[in-house]
């Protein structure tokens, strides 16, 4: 009797759990379902596991999604793609939920399912499906629709195609503004499977009616649509048709689409080409520039230098540079910060002469903005101003700027400036950084942010590696020292720091000579903190000291502060000592 009941288990477990009251009990078993698709076998799985799950009433959309994300990848279980189209049914209920992320993942699914079946079952299947589903009721029915008319349409025939063009249609002049907004999201994609004739007929009366809505919330994804059909379209229908849409699209009375215009600028510019662009294209940018609304100023700065790169120097000298330099003194930071994060690339674009006497007092006022954000942006991107006008002009004009940044109240500002020096010193070679820069690698030992000091002691190892050992051993070794006898044992301890980073780049012999001494010395300090630090530190060079050296001095000094009354600092140092026992042992 069990041997017969066997086969029904599987599938009577998941009814219990799929309508146990439990939601995490519902949605392992919804998780399960491949699983138990394979226990069924094929002609089961079709039979009983999807009828049931297209009765399945469950009202947790976190179920549904899964069941949705799961059905996507279930081909294999059903019987491979001749019986794709059983799948079809209950995403087809899915598709009409009234949750978006179930019915998008439903979408997706479908889409997926779609696109491998065959050609006759497209038709007697998955069409009509697109068919109901645009047909529906409800409108989320017709907006699930929108996004699998892409996957029906190469497989129609031509009488099936013209009516799916026509169904397209009157989704894009629906009731109901959500529907026409699916329309608009996803006209590229479908305009991308429709042949070119009617590409120029049907879908550009339909994109036409989508960019006069009276909803800015479908005018805007019509932007999107700009793009992607003005790929498709040749580039004289391209000019006629998408050019005057994107430059009214620009003066839209919605602040929205006008932010969606000037996000998308770079990509419409591509689809109608560098002369249209010139002519019509830069008058409209121009507009966004200065914009009354902020959010859009941030967009169009944001794409400052990608636009530039379309046009020769001379128009963006011309148009684009009197814009930038009214942007630079925006009453919005967040409009100056977009600004800051992409002007630097408008330098190799603009050549060396108009950067030195057009960017360069841009840059420099962008330095000393009052918001941290801006000057940061500025900071992090100085190369490619570098590579335009060379480091002699770059220091002479920027770097009294970064000095007063390195000691800015705002700690992320310093932090920004710490990590750029080891590339501004590769850059300004090390007599300009000894005299200009040196102080200030040392000052920010003592910083008062823990973040900084520690910035500032990788600073030295990376500058260490840059001008080599005998360069450190000059400059950096001797204030080291100085400053290991501090009055405040937190700086001590970044001094510590310090020395573990750069003894392995200084090597054994300097680090034996000059910074072994100060380390044992620190060992006695009367802080704990300094002392368990000093037997991290020795346990990080260990493996390059000589076995006389760590036998004579280092092992003598660990087991000193083993036996220290403070907890910690036992620990750490009978950690180092079995680290001192491995590194003997495995010589």
């Amino acid at each position: 009797m069990a041997m017969i009941d066997e086969p029904l288990y599987p599938i009577a477990i998941l009814i219990d759990e799929l309508k146990n009251e439990d939601i995490q009990l519902r949605l392992n078993s919804i998780r399960r379902l491949s699983t138990i698709a394979r226990a069924l076998g094929e002609e089961r799985t079709r039979k009983e596991l999807i009828p049931f799950l297209s009765e399945n009433n469950d009202d947790d959309d976190e179920v549904l999604l899964a069941m949705a994300e799961e059905l996507g990848v279930f081909i294999p279980y059903v019987g491979g793609v001749d019986y794709a189209h059983v799948l079809l049914p209950p995403l087809e209920t899915l598709c009409t939920v009234e949750e978006t992320c179930v019915r998008d993942k439903a979408v997706e699914s479908l889409c997926r399912i779609g696109a491998q079946m065959k050609e006759s079952d497209m038709v007697e299947w998955f069409i009509p499906l697109v068919k109901r589903l645009a047909a529906g009721e409800w409108f989320t029915a017709r907006v699930s629709s929108c996004g699998l008319f892409h996957i029906a349409y190469p497989s129609a025939t031509e009488l099936l195609k013209a009516e799916l063009r026509s169904i397209y249609g009157q989704l894009c002049q629906d009731d109901m503004p959500m529907v026409r907004r699916s329309a608009a999201s996803n006209l590229g994609k479908f305009a991308a499977t429709v042949e070119s004739n009617n590409l120029k007929t049907d879908i550009m009366s339909i994109f036409e009616d989508l960019t006069q809505d009276d909803q800015d919330s479908v005018r805007l994804l019509a932007v999107e649509g700009c793009a992607a059909l003005g790929k498709l379209l040749e580039p004289q229908d391209c000019v006629a048709h998408i050019l005057p849409v994107i430059v009214n699209f620009s003066q839209d009375k919605s602040w929205r689409v006008r932010y969606m215009v000037a996000n998308q600028l770079y990509e419409l510019c591509e689809a109608v080409g560098p002369e249209p662009t010139s002519s019509d294209l830069v008058p409209a940018y121009v507009r966004l520039l200065r914009d009354n609304e902020a959010e859009v100023r941030i967009a169009a700065a944001g794409k400052v230098t990608k636009f530039c790169r379309i046009l020769n120097s001379q128009l963006a000298i011309q148009h684009i540079l009197p814009c930038v330099k009214e942007l630079s003194s925006d009453s919005s930071q967040h409009v100056r910060s977009a600004l800051a994060s992409v002007i630097m690339g408008m330098a190799p674009v603009l050549g060396k002469d108009a950067t030195i006497e057009q960017l360069l007092p841009i840059f420099l006022s962008l330095l000393k903005d009052e918001f941290p954000d801006v000057r940061l942006n500025i900071i992090s991107k100085l190369d490619q101003v570098n590579q335009v006008i060379g480091i002699d002009l770059l220091s002479q004009s920027l770097l009294p700027a970064i000095v007063e940044l390195a000691e800015d109240r705002h700690w992320r500002v310093r932090l920004a400036i710490i990590e750029y020096i080891p590339l501004l010193a590769s850059q300004l070679g090390v007599g300009f950084f000894n005299d200009k820069l040196g102080s200030l690698c040392m000052q920010w030992l003592e910083d008062k942010v823990f973040s900084i000091r520690e910035a500032a002691a990788n600073n030295l190892k990376r500058l260490a590696e840059e001008f080599g050992p005998e360069w450190a051993m000059q400059h950096i070794v001797p204030q080291l020292l100085e400053k290991i006898s501090n009055q405040h044992y937190l700086h001590r301890m970044t001094i510590l720091q310090a020395i573990s980073l750069l003894a392995p780049v200084l090597g054994s012999d300097i680090t034996c000579q000059k910074l072994l001494p100060v380390i044992t010395t620190a060992s006695k300090d009367r802080v704990p903190n300094i002392k368990f630090n000093v037997a991290k530190v020795l346990q990080s060079l260990i493996p390059i000291f000589d076995h006389s050296v760590v036998e004579q001095t280092v092992r003598p000094c660990l087991v000193e502060l083993s036996e220290d009354p403070d907890v910690d600092v036992r620990y750490f140092a009978t950690q180092a000592l079995q680290t001192c026992d491995s590194v003997m042992m495995s010589s």
